[in-house]
């Protein structure tokens, strides 16, 4: 009979086909199981259940609230205001002590770590790393190598106010002289200099380097800031040149770029963005890592 078709099977299962074929593989018209359409069906319902109750559609310019009103981000504004308010009783006891007095009482030292190990992880960790050793150009705080001093003190001053930060008028500032770019040293005598700084820290500088040109140069143009000796001085924030530790590179090339163009790193001034307990805490915590004089 015209218009006729006779329903195909798989010759294998006996279940019918689709009528679909690729590269002789035929598609099994096989039903869903009913308990997994009566799951999705029920699913489906449960949709508009959870529409009418919860928070759902966005309007133009907010959201269906639902029945319930419920907020995760209410939730958690409680939460924080509740932490906060737990966190100011126990910061008020660190508020009213002095530094030194914070090391000596284990309750109160204890809750210095914890705040600011905290802080240094959202502030300072992303430049000097999360254990705090650094990299080029940001100064390791695990080691005894402190530019601006490494007491307690010390370190709570530069936590505070900063280094060359534009925003505070006690900020740490120091300033070393681009010898090269500004053509106070020639070319060579960049390179001479630089060697000189390598012997220093006893390392091994480049064959024809004449040791009394490099002395001189030193004398002459460094010596005033980092001391005769290369020794560094932390009130004017120049560092120790002959212990080999080395904020931009101690390799030939790293050490005539600095005496070329000079460096001039900047740390914020803290006290623009933390209280001065987050601070007094992050200076106990800094202080710990294992360079703190």
């Amino acid at each position: 009979m015209a218009g006729h078709t006779t329903e195909d099977r798989d010759h294998i299962t006996g279940t019918a086909t689709t009528g679909h074929e690729w590269d002789g593989i035929k598609e099994l018209n096989t039903p869903l199981p009913r308990w997994w359409v009566n799951i999705f069906y029920a699913t489906i319902l449960w949709s508009f259940g959870y529409w009418v109750v919860y928070p759902s559609w966005p309007l133009v310019s907010s959201h269906l609230t639902g029945v319930i009103a419920y907020s995760s981000r209410a939730e958690v504004a409680v939460e924080l205001d509740a932490l906060k308010a737990k966190r100011a009783a126990q910061a008020a006891d660190l508020g009213k002590v002095e530094l030194a007095a914070i090391k000596s009482d284990p309750k109160l030292l204890s809750l210095a770590m914890a705040q600011g190990k905290a802080a240094f992880g959202d502030n300072c960790a992303p430049c000097h790393g999360l254990g705090g050793a650094g990299s080029k150009g940001y100064p390791n705080l695990n080691d005894d190598d402190w530019l601006w001093g490494g007491s307690l003190g010390e370190i709570h001053t530069t936590l505070q106010n900063g280094i060359r930060s534009s925003n505070d008028d006690k900020t740490r500032i120091s300033a070393m002289p681009a010898f090269g770019r500004d053509g106070i040293l020639k070319k060579d005598e960049v390179r001479t200099v630089a060697n000189f700084v390598r012997a220093l820290s006893g390392q091994p500088v480049e064959a024809g380097y004449n040791a009394a040109a490099g002395a001189k140069l030193f004398a002459d143009n460094c010596a005033a800031c980092h001391g005769d000796k290369g020794l560094g001085n932390k009130e004017l924030g120049s560092p120790n040149l002959a212990d080999a530790i080395t904020l931009y590179g101690s390799g030939i090339e790293d050490i005539v770029e600095t005496v070329t163009n000079a460096r001039a790193g900047v740390m914020p001034a803290w006290n623009a963005r933390l209280d001065a307990v987050t601070i007094k805490s992050l200076a106990v915590y800094v202080h710990s890592l294992g360079g703190g004089k």
